[in-house]
């Protein structure tokens, strides 16, 4: 298994084509994918206006506003309940979407996975949580807050130093499993937990 912190202040934003916001990558799967050939990828995107998203052929996604008051998304022409802020909400990537916000700017947490290749679960914790680590697959730990603490079994990954042990606001930590073994990630205070892994 291996870890990797991933800190919110490496991000390099990225405009929008139509100028309602930025994205920054968290990471992606391979590494160095781009839009087209990705298997799972998560981002964050700050969100200013209103307008269409961009359509993703076989991608699907899921939805979470981390900071701001929330949206509505109008997916195939139906316009869903808001989304409220902590509240994961998936939908596919490959339909017209457009999104209106309910009362200024937000936060979004991406996760998009190929449809075939990859899927994803996302939960909102609050407090100390185990994930387990799957064969073959990832946790990635986001967190919603400052000073956030995680923990990895160092029989399993490389030791940790205490400093990188802490996480602020949307820093992010990734581990993987990379051969027989199933580990664990605790983490400690307000976070996302991705769930990242091949299709079933």
């Amino acid at each position: 298994m291996e870890a990797r912190i991933l800190r919110a202040g490496d991000r390099v934003p990225t405009p929008w084509s139509n100028g309602g916001g930025v994205t920054r990558e968290i990471t992606v799967d391979p590494v160095h994918a781009g839009l087209a050939d990705f298997g799972w990828r998560v981002s964050l995107a700050d969100v200013v206006g209103d307008g269409p998203y961009s359509a993703l052929p076989d991608v699907d996604r899921i939805i979470t506003v981390v900071d701001g008051p929330g949206m509505v998304l109008t997916i195939d022409g139906a316009a869903h309940p808001p989304i409220r802020p902590l509240r994961p909400f998936a939908f596919p990537g490959d339909v017209a979407t457009d999104c209106r916000l309910t009362g200024g700017p937000i936060v979004n947490l991406n996760v998009m996975t190929r449809r075939g290749r990859a899927a994803a679960t996302v939960g909102i914790v609050d407090g100390t949580h185990t994930a387990e680590v799957p064969v073959n697959g990832s946790v990635l730990l986001v967190a919603l807050t400052d000073d956030v603490g995680f923990f990895v079994d160092p029989a399993l990954v490389p030791a940790v130093a205490p400093e990188d042990s802490r996480l602020a606001r949307f820093d992010a930590v990734l581990v993987s499993g990379t051969g027989s073994e199933v580990g664990a990630l605790r983490s400690e205070g307000s976070t996302a937990v991705i769930t990242l892994g091949p299709a079933s």
